[in-house]
């Protein structure tokens, strides 16, 4: 055995004490849980006992149902894979004979829950473990609150505690996976993290450089086989097609994950990869595999790299991530800055599984041309300097740790509605207890849950019956009677861009949203002149300003620890070891202007009139000190590494004061002008005061914003310095 599956089996074999498995994608978790809790149900009980195992995808609950009933078939304990795909009289056996492993996501429990709340004390009386799989995927998320209320909901019907089981990869800080699984007594859970690591990780960034925006948005339209032999030549000008040529190259023979950060990416790279195929004559070995394909074309890319008898390779995006088996992996690929150190340290668990095998990741990173009108993250390469920060946290064991302190009240409001319609009607007192006061949202407090039920009866959610029960309303009846109710969350919705009745495309917004705020889209400024949230549309008007970074502010939130270590990336007067001639290039230009600008002591710039505000701070106090700088009058845009202000210095330290003497908790004026609060399923229904309370913990650091405002406008010694206009770009 490995060294988690060893000590596991003391401690889960009595099922008496919650217990997290942690280790590495492919370590061993689903056996090291499963060996002891199938060896206890094969023990002597009279009626046999259940497990309820608990996966946050369907494609994963295949795969487990496939890989444990092989393990189970021999011992004669039934495995029942639950969702939309399952014929409902295999679900109907489980439930009038309730033994051996049930594999259910979150949104199939909540549906059990809703339709069949009557019978579910037969069905989990003799349940003996709760398991969930990938346990950090749930973490800090509304689908995190409705798994941690769904737990506390099955043993309220079971009528006693049970164990809770969490198979996760390693967390930075595992006090916060303990919190999730058992928030009333974390200490009392009991952490298995595997020591097993003897890997070697083989890493290389190369860099390229990015034609404007308006070239390479032509050149990645061109279909091949319009492609004449002029743009043939002219094709030389964008990095995606080097890229292409190297990935063919090094990657054909061999089983890899590519993963670029958009599914245009995925189909473009799916397609030149494939072309290079078919003009050398050879097999196809590449296969795109994103949300928005079909489960077929999805299973044809999973099966070509289980197979074995071929080299596969997926262009993927985060479908791929979590611990689908997909067989061994040789190489992990990187397109751009990766979302998150945490999620470069999932993708690389795939990679090198076999004894022996290094686990070998490539990283393309594409940085525009150095112009006299460049932005300041584009001189500063942050594309470049954020992975090569992200690769040395890495290296170093650091990634980020989940977001727990969302209040996701949204979630709340779902859960409200199903326990009504689980009991058929419950008291406010009910709901109060056994959503609040003892389970998942112990952070709302008791007047904000009295608005929200009040606020649920104005929105016909609820009624109240003269004996004080409540009751599904109009409106509630209508969406608990749909299958859309059963899941949490949505998905970031997309707004389209119009200007002047154009539409100019469509993008997710995720980030906090103002008018007049502009934002960065086609590679070129604009501003926002009007949002209607109900047809997801974002008026705009083209904007005055130089030219546009590369970084579009839409993407991954980037978080404090990273933005730190790019700071130390660019103090850092050493060659950097894992990155190729062209990268360093790079690195070295953004370390000249890095020194040029005293950025290792300074944090504000003043040129032509504007302050560039480089607080080394991650997205959300930044976007936060955005808010709170628009709040005291000042006009700024949160471009990534800077917040460009319009006002000189002077004016910015007087305006940074002020922030620094604003209430974090004055939610009312603070967020009085964000157009894009309604971000959750169910924030709708929530009263404004909640909605704000919600999304500032969600999607804001404004305590960190408002301590960086206080210390930093304290301590500035050089008001008057200037800048040359020329470091810059006006």
């Amino acid at each position: 055995m490995r060294d988690a599956q060893e000590r596991a089996v003391p401690v889960l074999v009595d099922a008496d004490q919650d217990v997290i498995i942690a280790a590495a994608t492919a370590a061993g978790k689903t056996e090291a849980a499963f060996l002891p809790i199938l060896t206890n149900l094969l023990n002597d009980y009279d009626p046999p006992g259940s497990v309820l195992y608990i996966s946050p995808l369907k494609a994963l609950i295949n795969d487990q149902w496939d890989r444990l009933g092989r393990l189970c078939e021999q011992l004669e304990i039934p495995v029942v894979a639950w969702h939309g795909d399952i014929s409902s009289s295999k679900k109907h056996r489980f439930l009038k004979s309730p033994e051996g492993v049930l594999l259910i996501t979150p949104e199939s429990l909540e549906a059990l829950f809703v339709n069949r709340g009557s019978s579910l004390a037969g069905v989990f009386q003799n349940l003996r473990y709760i398991v969930v799989d990938e346990l950090h995927a749930f973490i800090g998320s509304e689908r995190g609150k409705q798994l941690q209320s769904l737990m506390h909901r099955v043993e309220l019907v079971a009528g006693r505690r049970l164990p809770r089981i969490g198979l996760s990869a390693t967390l930075g800080n595992m006090s916060l996976a303990k919190e999730f699984l058992r928030s009333a007594d974390a200490g009392g859970v009991t952490v298995i993290k595997s020591e097993n690591s003897g890997q070697t990780l083989q890493v290389q960034v190369r860099g390229y450089i990015q034609p404007p925006m308006s070239e390479l948005k032509k050149l990645l339209i061109q279909s091949a086989d319009e492609q004449s032999e002029e743009d043939e030549t002219e094709n030389k000008a964008s990095p995606d097609f080097a890229i292409a040529d190297h990935l063919y190259k090094v990657l054909r023979g061999s089983n890899n994950l590519i993963f670029p950060n958009s599914r245009q990416q995925v189909e473009w790279y799916a397609d030149q990869l494939r072309r290079r195929c078919e003009k050398d004559g050879v097999p196809n070995e590449f296969w795109p595999h994103h949300g928005s394909l079909s489960k077929d074309l999805r299973e044809q890319a999973e099966h070509a790299l289980k197979a074995g008898g071929q080299a596969a390779s997926a262009i993927c995006t985060t479908t791929l991530e979590l611990g689908i088996d997909i067989g061994s992996i040789k190489t992990v690929v990187q397109i751009g800055a990766p979302p998150s150190v945490a999620s470069l340290r999932q993708r690389l668990g795939r990679s090198g599984r076999r004894p022996g095998e290094n686990a070998i990741l490539r990283v393309y990173c594409k940085e525009s041309p150095l112009k006299d009108s460049s932005s300041l993250s584009d001189q500063l390469r942050q594309s470049l300097v954020q992975t090569i920060a992200m690769v040395r946290l890495l290296l170093g064991g650091w990634f980020e740790p989940p977001r727990t302190q969302g209040l996701h009240a949204s979630t709340l409001v779902q859960q409200c509605l199903s326990v009504i319609a689980q009991c058929g009607g419950a008291t406010a007192a009910d709901l109060w207890k056994h959503l609040v006061a003892e389970a998942a949202f112990q952070n709302v407090e008791k007047p904000d849950f009295l608005k929200l039920l009040k606020s649920l009866g104005e929105h016909e959610l609820i009624v109240q019956d003269s004996s004080g029960l409540l009751l599904p309303g109009t409106v509630g009846e209508r969406l608990i009677n749909h299958y859309e109710f059963y899941s949490a969350f949505i998905s970031d919705e997309e707004f389209r861009l119009v200007c002047d009745g154009k539409a100019l495309g469509s993008v997710p917004i995720s980030r906090p949203l103002t008018k007049d705020q502009r934002i960065i889209f086609g590679g070129r400024r604009w501003q926002v002149r009007d949002v209607d949230l109900q047809a997801k549309v974002i008026i705009v008007a083209p904007a005055r300003g130089g030219a546009p970074p590369l970084f579009d502010g839409l993407g991954a939130m980037v978080h404090d620890n990273v933005r730190k270590e790019m700071r130390a990336v660019l103090a850092d007067p050493n060659p950097c070891p894992f990155i190729d001639r062209d990268a360093q290039a790079l690195l070295d230009e953004a370390k000249k202007t890095f020194n040029a600008l005293g950025l290792g002591e300074r944090y504000l710039i003043e040129s032509g009139g504007r302050c560039y505000l480089i607080s080394w701070l991650g997205d959300y106090a930044n976007d936060a000190l955005r808010l709170l700088l628009n709040h005291v009058g000042f006009s700024c845009d949160n471009a990534g590494l800077a917040i460009e202000i319009e006002a000189d210095i002077q004016r910015t330290l007087a305006a940074l004061k002020d922030v620094g003497e604003l209430d974090a908790n004055d939610l009312d004026s603070i967020l009085a002008d964000v157009e894009n609060m309604l971000r959750e399923k169910w924030d709708w229904a929530l009263p404004e005061s909640l909605l704000m309370k919600s999304f500032a913990s969600i999607s804001l650091d404004i305590s960190t914003a408002i301590e960086f405002a206080q210390t930093h406008a304290a301590t500035y010694t050089n008001p008057n310095e200037m800048m040359p206009r020329a470091l810059i770009g006006d």
